[in-house]
């Protein structure tokens, strides 16, 4: 069941929902870019779908709300030590001091990535409490894409269609819009403001511009392959590429001392990236992957292989933002199909 609202009717629904929940949704950030005076897509806490951005595809994800920037784990004195906020306890989204729970508003791709993300942290192994914690407190809201952005691929990677798991989705109807709710918990908030009901199907994107082949098999010689060695001049290991992606998980832990003896304080862990220097630094002055290209290595067989080997299928969800970001130009989904390539390439030497 679906409903028909104007821009009003959204707005009183959206406020309704409020009481309950904090909403999350990409916001066009004015002069806030990498460049003087051009905008910024990204996400931040809403009141109205005029606050929204329907129309952009978001530079930055929805990732934070769950895995934030910086995340105290413990607390620790010369005696004891302390999970922060106490076993079981209740934690904020997004570190905020309000104890609604949130809606996020995202796209199919970035809801394709949550499942990614469920994966690593609740489902490999031992489940991560801090982030079980927050996963608890968030709900999703589907935006609607009735065509693909710049860079997009997720026609081949199966994340064009979302899964479920949303609680109502949000596209463009003419003047006004359209919502498709599957919560029945929330029916009476979009029924007392709409215009009338229709079945409501949520739009997908049927066709990419950007198209990738994703290795069936990777064999071992491409570890070794030549074609990594580009990397290690053009790319510059900022991260960016990383820090943007909505399945990119990586994070290194910091103690913050508040004494002197360093005795007491408290650790954290923050967010990361594999691609930047220093991160595979290890105790006694090891680094593995030192090159640029072995980081790319690395990166991407994670995103398209050993993911898939571990879970069965690809970590990737084709969003397209670390192609979007990148200050050298390096397309993500062209280094994949360079990788099916290669591996093809040393399939047919072994036949």
């Amino acid at each position: 069941m679906g409903y028909v609202l104007d821009k009003e009717g959204l707005n009183r629904t959206l406020d309704a929902l409020s009481k309950d929940f904090l909403l999350y949704a990409p916001v066009r950030k004015v002069g806030e870019g990498r460049f003087t005076d051009v905008d910024v897509v990204r996400y931040d806490f809403v009141r109205s779908v005029d606050q929204i951005e329907l129309d952009a595809k978001s530079d930055y994800s929805f990732k934070e709300i769950l895995t934030p920037l910086s995340q105290t784990l413990l607390y620790f004195t010369e005696d004891e030590v302390h999970e922060a906020g106490g076993l079981g306890a209740p934690a904020s989204p997004a570190g905020t001091a309000d104890d609604r729970p949130v809606i996020v508003f995202l796209r199919a791709c970035d809801l394709h990535a949550v499942r990614r993300l469920d994966q690593m942290y609740l489902g490999n192994g031992p489940t991560d409490t801090f982030y079980a914690r927050i996963r608890d407190r968030v709900r999703f809201a589907l935006l609607g894409c009735d065509h693909a952005f710049a860079s997009c691929f997720c026609l081949d990677m199966g994340t064009n269609v979302a899964p479920e798991g949303w609680l109502f989705s949000l596209d463009r109807a003419g003047e006004g819009f359209a919502c498709a709710v599957e919560d029945d918990a929330l029916r009476p908030a979009f029924a007392a403001n709409a215009q009338g009901e229709r079945d409501v199907t949520p739009a997908h994107v049927t066709q990419n511009e950007v198209h990738v082949r994703v290795p069936s098999k990777v064999p071992n010689s491409i570890y070794k392959d030549p074609l990594w060695d580009e990397y290690d001049s053009r790319c510059i290991e900022c991260g960016r590429c990383c820090i943007v992606c909505p399945t990119c998980t990586c994070f290194t832990m910091q103690d913050v001392f508040y004494t002197d003896n360093g005795r007491v304080g408290e650790r954290r862990r923050v967010q990361a990236s594999c691609m930047i220097d220093g991160y595979t630094n290890v105790a006694g002055g090891g680094q593995y992957r030192r090159k640029a290209g072995e980081r790319m290595r690395f990166k991407v067989l994670h995103k398209v292989w050993d993911f898939r080997q571990r879970f069965g299928y690809d970590m990737c969800v084709g969003c397209g933002r670390c192609d979007d970001v990148c200050p050298e130009y390096i397309s993500f989904a062209a280094i994949v199909n360079k990788l099916t390539d290669a591996c093809e390439r040393e399939e047919a030497k072994d036949e």
